[in-house]
Order: structure tokens, then sequence, then C-alpha cells
């Protein structure tokens, strides 16, 4: 039997357990204005531009405020309340900057740190502590992390099974999993790492193709990838049981197809922002419980490819405490 309890990210005020459970049950319970944030991307030129969306509610992007660079390809990451950018392609070649902004805010992006190297068509997983950085070009088998409470530089966690490029992350609380991309061969490799520790990846199980440029998102317990290409471009979204192990299940279809997109989450949406050729501003989401077609959700302030990965106060790995589902 499962039973539904609140999560620490999706709720405000005093209520009672019985309220708590009819509005779990009820499907009711509320979000806090969880918001998703992108930043960077290109069409072609980078660009440093930072958008908000509400992840409960339909509508455009909001301008949120700048990165200190322009860029494209950077992985993002988040805590319940900070939101990273983490090196990307720039104009002057991969750079090794984390950015950081307040979620909960607008305004500019501040410079928090570096990566333990230049690099770019990353990705990035995170719980409320942690963010991980993995793999990305120059072609690297690297997985670094940085405590996301205070400022300071990346450390080494480990190595993935395999270097690539263009992959897609995402996490639970306890568990960073990355998927797909290339080396320069296309991989349907699914990998996972315990967030807590440190050390290399470990073979979860495989995509439904070899792919790349699959974008991620998660609730506590599910995790899906969408788009990518083949080398042709895809709309397809398949998901994993992050606790388990085991090959992805085909479970959907973004309403277009997609590749080198933003991609963030609350424990109900998977929103995937931007495309390729050419760069549009399409916003697309569907539930990550269900699958089902990707349905629009609004658009971006600005056509952008090359978002690589956005941030949220309310993913998959912010579940500390009740975890949202709990077999019993």
């Amino acid at each position: 039997m499962a039973l539904n309890y609140p999560r620490l990210d999706n709720a405000s005020g005093i209520w009672t357990m019985k309220e708590v459970a009819d509005a779990v049950k009820g499907g009711y319970w509320p979000n806090a204005g969880a918001r998703g944030i992108f930043g960077g991307g290109q069409d072609p030129n980078k660009t440093n531009v930072i958008d908000y969306i509400t992840i409960a509610t339909t509508g455009n992007a909001t301008d949120f405020g700048d990165l200190t660079r322009s860029d494209a390809t950077a992985a993002g990451v988040s805590s319940f309340t900070r939101g990273f950018w983490m090196g990307g392609d720039t104009p002057s070649g991969y750079s090794d900057v984390i950015d950081y902004v307040t979620i909960v805010t607008t305004g500019d992006a501040a410079d928090f740190g570096d990566l333990t190297g230049g690099r770019g068509q990353h990705c990035g997983a995170s719980n409320s502590v942690r963010g991980i950085g993995a793999g990305g070009s120059p072609t690297t088998d690297v997985i670094c992390y940085f405590d996301m409470a205070s400022a300071g530089n990346a450390t080494d966690f480990g190595d993935l099974t395999d270097s690539r490029v263009n992959m897609g992350g995402t996490a639970s609380p306890t568990r960073g999993v990355f998927a797909g991309g290339k080396d320069p061969t296309k991989k349907n490799i699914i990998e996972y790492i315990t967030i807590a520790s440190t050390g290399d990846g470990v073979d979860f199980g495989d995509l439904t193709a070899t792919l790349a440029a699959p974008r991620a998102c998660s609730s506590s317990t599910r995790g899906a990838f969408g788009g990518g290409y083949t080398p042709t471009y895809q709309k397809g979204v398949e998901y994993i049981e992050i606790a388990s192990t085991g090959n992805s299940i085909d479970y959907g279809d973004l309403s277009t197809i997609g590749a080198f997109m933003g991609c963030i989450s609350n424990s109900r949406r998977g929103i995937w922002a931007g495309t390729r050729s050419p760069a549009g501003n399409i916003i697309d989401y569907l539930a990550i419980a269900s699958g089902g077609t990707g349905a629009d959700f609004g658009d971006l302030s600005v056509d952008r490819d090359s978002l690589q990965g956005g941030a949220s106060n309310a993913h998959g790995g912010l579940c500390d405490g009740n975890l949202g589902v709990v077999d019993t």
C-alpha cells in the first residue's frame, strides 16, 4: 500500500493531519509557487538571459536577470533556495565558472566558485545539499561536486563509466542519474551515483535507443528523459524508477521534436524549454507520474537552444524529510 505525505518544498502554513491527507489524496496539496529557471543558450549567438516560470501554472516565461557571462550548454542544478549554472560554452571557450541566483527573487547571477576545469555540454544533478556536474566537453568522464550552501570551488567526486558529452542528468534525494550522450558515437547508457558519498558511476540500465542530448527531470521517485537526437531529432519521453535499476520505458512524447533543451520539474510536472534547428521558444510539459503527450505551457522570452540545464526549488532531488510517496 502506498501512503502519501507532504513534501517540505511544496506546502506552507499550518495543516491538520486530516487536511494534509485529504489534500494529498485529492491532488490539491499546494506547491507554494515553485519556480523553474532557464539560463543562457544561443540563437545562434550565446546569451546571458535568465527566464523563469511558475511551474504549477501555464504561461510565458518572465525575465529574471542575467548570467555573469554569455553562455550556452551550462549545466543547471538547484537547492531549495539557490539555482546554479556550471561551466558552459562561452565566446572565449569552455568556462569553469559556477554562477548562482536566489530562486525566489529576481536579479543578476553572482559568481559562486569554479569547476575542476573548463567544461561545456555536460549535465547536472542535485539534492538539497550537493550540486553534481558530470561529463562534458572536452570529452571527459569527470564527476565533480560542490556544497550549494556556501560559495567555493567544486571537488572531484569520481568518474563516469564512460567519457561522453550531452547526457541528461536528474536526481532523487539520494541518487544522481545520467543517461545517453556521445563520445563521439551515441550511447544508451544509464548510470547512477549516490549523491551523499563520493565514487564512480554504477551501471543502471539502458535507454530505449542510443541517444544524445536528452533532457531529464524527476519527481522524488521517477526520472523522465525527453527529446534528444539519434541523429534525427526526437520527441519521445521515457522513464525509470530511480530507486531501482533497469532499462527505461517509453511512456509519452513531447508536442514537438527537440534536442538541446532546458528541463526542470516539480513533484508532478516535467517541463522542457527551447529547441534547435531552428532555435525556438516553445515550453512543453507533461505529468511525470503518467506520461502521455506533452502540452503547450507557454513561451520563453527569446528563441534559443542549448539551455542544457534548468533549476527549480521543487525538483525531485529536494524531497527531504517525507518523500511524497512511501511504500509500506
